[in-house]
């Protein structure tokens, strides 16, 4: 697929859309190594990308009750957070491991940074025919969560990551004109 293609045509598909086949080990290793080209002021690399798939989704899932639990949730609540876990084959979790005493490169940029890297990494998927969505929610936030993923308090998780192939077919989105979105200044 042509870069603009890719670019032009890439939506997200919803989680519970996604199915088998996950991407293999070779495209993965394309995916990612894409990601790894992303704008990084000071070379520092701050993204970190975990895969999660198989019997580590079910781990993930006690993860995000706990999660829910430490939030005040109840068994409803827990047993939805575990269930989001499990909604795709293959669950990306994309995370900023971030140096906040930088001399040069602030904490927001470093975040930025692995977000230009996560969005790289799901242009990438849709490129090679797999279906993604890019979600956070409460577990992003959570500092048992962050722990799980050996990440701290000043670290930053961008997003949780599904992929998998699309079940259901996709209708195109309506984007809005380019004018609504670009100024010229002053």
């Amino acid at each position: 697929m042509e870069v603009f293609d890719a670019l032009l045509t890439r939506q997200s598909v919803s989680a519970k859309d996604l199915g088998l086949p996950a991407p293999g080990a070779e495209e993965r290793e394309k995916a990612f190594a894409a990601a790894l080209t992303a704008p990084d002021h000071g070379a520092i690399r701050p993204w970190r990308f975990f895969t999660v798939e198989g019997e580590g989704l079910e781990r993930l899932g006690d993860v995000f009750a706990a999660s829910a639990r430490r939030a005040g949730g109840d068994d409803k609540e827990a047993e939805s957070a575990r269930g989001k876990a499990l909604r795709s084959p293959l669950l990306i979790v994309c995370a900023a491991k971030v140096n906040p005493g930088h001399p040069k490169v602030p904490v927001v940029e470093q975040v930025i940074a692995a977000g230009c890297a996560t969005q790289n990494l799901l242009t990438a998927f849709h490129a090679l025919g797999y279906g993604a969505v890019l979600v956070t929610g409460g577990r992003a936030y959570d500092a048992g969560v962050k722990e799980a993923f050996g990440l701290g308090p000043d670290d930053a998780i961008v997003g949780f990551l599904h992929v998998g192939t699309p079940t259901q077919p996709q209708r195109p989105r309506n984007r809005p004109p380019v004018a609504h979105h670009v100024r010229a200044w002053p």
